[in-house]
C-alpha cells in the first residue's frame, strides 16, 4: 500500500554484494534528475536503531540466542520506521534502505531456523503498514561475496572467521552465506511484482543501469525540495 507520495526502495543480497555502492550510484542518478532522496541502513538509520545496530553486529546479543536477536532486529525496525521513513516518504521523498524486511526473514527467519509464524508476527509490529515498493536483490556467489568481504577488512583468508574486523554476521561459515543466497533467491521467485533479481558479479556501471531501469518507471513526480542529508 502506497505511503504518501513518495516512493520507498529497498536493497537485499548477500555479504559483499556491493549494496552500498549501487546505493550512492543510484541516490546520485534520481538526484540529477530532479529527485529528493533519503539514504538510510538497517540495522540503524534512527538514533534508536544505531544503538541497536551496535550491540547486534558486535555479537553482543548473540549469547542471548537468535530468538532475542530477532526482537531486537524488530525494535530497531520499528522505531527506523516511523521516525524516519513513514515520515519521509509521507513528504514524497525516495527512500532507498540498505537491507529491511527481508534480511530479516532470512538471517532470522531461515539461517537462524525460527518459526516463520513468529518472524511474520514481528515484521507486521515492525512495519506497521510500510512496505517497500521495490525490493532489489543483489545475487551474488557466497564465495564471491566473502572474498570482497575480505579484501575490504585487509585481511588474507579466506574464510570470514580468520578475518579481523568482520561483523556478526560476516563471520559465518561459507555454508551459511549460500543458503542465504539461496533464500534471497526464494523470496524474489515468490514476490516478483515487488522483488527484481540483479546479477552483481558484473561491473558495477552495468549492475548501476539495470537497478536505474527497474526504479525509474516507478518514480513519483519530481519534487522540489531540498535533497536530505544521508543517513548511511
Amino acid at each position: 500500500m502506497p505511503i504518501g507520495s513518495g516512493l520507498f526502495v529497498t536493497f537485499e543480497g548477500g555479504e559483499g554484494a556491493g549494496k552500498s555502492t549501487q546505493i550512492r550510484l543510484l541516490a546520485d542518478a534520481l538526484r540529477e534528475r530532479g529527485h529528493t532522496v533519503l539514504t538510510t541502513r538497517e540495522p540503524g538509520g534512527s538514533p534508536g536503531a544505531e544503538a541497536v545496530r551496535h550491540v547486534l553486529l558486535s555479537g553482543a546479543a548473540q549469547e542471548f540466542g537468535v530468538r532475542m536477536e530477532a526482537i531486537l532486529f524488530a525494535a530497531a525496525r520499528s522505531d527506523h520506521v516511523e521516525e524516519v521513513i513513514r515520515p519521509a516518504l509521507m513528504k514524497g521523498l525516495v527512500v532507498i534502505c540498505d537491507r529491511f524486511m527481508d534480511s530479516s526473514r532470512v538471517y532470522q527467519g531461515v539461517t537462524g531456523n525460527l518459526d516463520p509464524a513468529f518472524i511474520e508476527a514481528l515484521e507486521r509490529v515492525a512495519v506497521n503498514g510500510v512496505v517497500p515498493d521495490c525490493t532489489i536483490v543483489f545475487d551474488l556467489p557466497a564465495a564471491m561475496g566473502l572474498e570482497r568481504v575480505r579484501r575490504r577488512a585487509g585481511g588474507t583468508a579466506l574464510s570470514a572467521g580468520e578475518v579481523a574486523g568482520l561483523d556478526r554476521f560476516e563471520q559465518e561459515e561459507i555454508e551459511t552465506h549460500e543458503k542465504r543466497r539461496e533464500a534471497f533467491l526464494d523470496i524474489a521467485a515468490a514476490d516478483p511484482a515487488r522483488c527484481h533479481v540483479v546479477d552483481a558479479s558484473v561491473a558495477a556501471s552495468d549492475i548501476a543501469g539495470a537497478v536505474l531501469a527497474i526504479v525509474e518507471p516507478l518514480l513519483p513526480a519530481m519534487s522540489n525540495g531540498l535533497d536530505a542529508e544521508p543517513r548511511a
